[in-house]
């Protein structure tokens, strides 16, 4: 009997060791492709063709910021893009006259039709950014501005009677203009893209390309692409926001050749080989602005409008406002001190009584 009882104790102390087994987890089932074996005609294939004319109903909105140096062209650019006068809404100003100097940031909005697509677009200008001769700080009221229209939405987004379609003023863009001195970025450059990219989509750009030689410009966009590389920069397109490989592959190209893009802006019309094309007249000849052969825009236009407009709004809605609003929300509820979710003021907390001691 004594010679057994070791064996009951290990018997029990390894019973105590080895955990009881769990029950394994419920995998989903993978769905099953009938797809080959269907008896007739079901109508899924519709479904696109569905969200395109509820599309074509509400149409959609699209905000484009730009920022830079005053002289860059960056009204002159937005005005080429859209090709009609979007960055003025004066009714006053002509395609002769020159563009008045932006001297506020000033969001200005306009309705664009093509092919029965409606899009509301917003332009928001900055003042001429880094003019002054002091410029410490100079990207705070862009980057105030920014985060305000994220607090619109979110105020929107969080009240009980809210609208069917919030509107939405957040800015889906950045357009970075880049003065093109074939050297280096400017120290202010490299902060503001430094604070800003962390809120907003930062397309850059290389202004005026036309003042630069081919062998200038490739060499220029190299630098640039190294210096923000190295000072740990991202820009539109992020590497992080990649989706699936083909993603990935199609960015890879943008961000490793096309970046920055190198453009000239012109909203004048010229005569060139009996058709008309947008363009800047020098001595030695027209610089046409869609011909890639002279300058970078076609590939500006056709990846901020015809490839990356809906990627744009995506990142900025998934990536950068769910951003700020997660930290509004763990700040303080998620709106300013002293109101609840849904704005009203919450009465104060009543003082919990110290229990008396016996």
């Amino acid at each position: 009997m004594s010679k057994g009882l070791p064996e009951a104790r290990t018997d029990a102390a390894m019973s105590e060791l080895v955990p009881e087994p769990r029950p394994k987890p419920a995998v989903p089932m993978k769905p099953v492709s009938i797809n080959s074996n269907l008896l007739g005609y079901i109508g899924i294939d519709t479904i696109i063709e569905q969200m395109r004319k509820k599309t074509m109903k509400t149409g959609f909105d699209f905000n484009i910021m730009v920022v830079g140096q005053s002289g860059l062209g960056k009204s002159t650019l937005v005005n080429t893009l859209f090709k009609s006068q979007v960055s003025r809404k004066a009714s006053s100003w002509n395609r002769e006259e020159k563009i008045p100097k932006t001297v506020e940031i000033k969001a200005i909005g306009h309705v664009i039709e093509e092919g029965g697509v409606k899009m509301k677009l917003t332009v928001i200008d900055t003042p001429g950014f880094g003019d002054q001769i002091n410029n410490e700080n100079c990207w705070e009221p862009i980057e105030k501005y920014i985060n305000e229209q994220y607090e619109k939405f979110l105020k929107e987004e969080v009240n009980i009677a809210r609208k069917k379609r919030i509107p939405d003023t957040r800015v889906h863009c950045c357009l970075y203009f880049i003065s093109p001195t074939g050297h280096s970025l400017r120290p202010l450059d490299l902060e503001f893209m430094r604070h800003l990219s962390k809120v907003v989509n930062i397309i850059p750009v290389i202004a005026k390309a036309d003042t630069m030689t081919l062998e200038e410009k490739s060499e220029f966009k190299q630098r640039v692409r190294k210096e923000l590389e190295v000072n740990g920069i991202e820009f539109y397109p992020q590497k992080e926001f990649d989706e699936d490989l083909e993603d990935k592959t199609e960015n890879d190209k943008i961000r490793q050749e096309s970046m920055p893009f190198a453009v000239v802006g012109s909203d004048k019309e010229y005569q060139v080989n009996g058709k008309r094309v947008l363009g800047r007249k020098t001595p030695w000849g027209i610089i046409e602005v869609e011909n890639l052969n002279h300058c970078e825009f076609a590939l500006l236009r056709d990846f901020v409008i015809r490839t990356h407009l809906q990627d744009l709004k995506e990142v900025t809605h998934n990536i950068h406002y769910e951003t700020y609003r997660a930290k509004r929300l763990n700040d303080n509820g998620g709106l300013p001190p002293g109101e609840g979710l849904l704005g009203t003021v919450l009465p104060p907390v009543p003082a919990t009584p110290c229990p008396t001691a016996e």
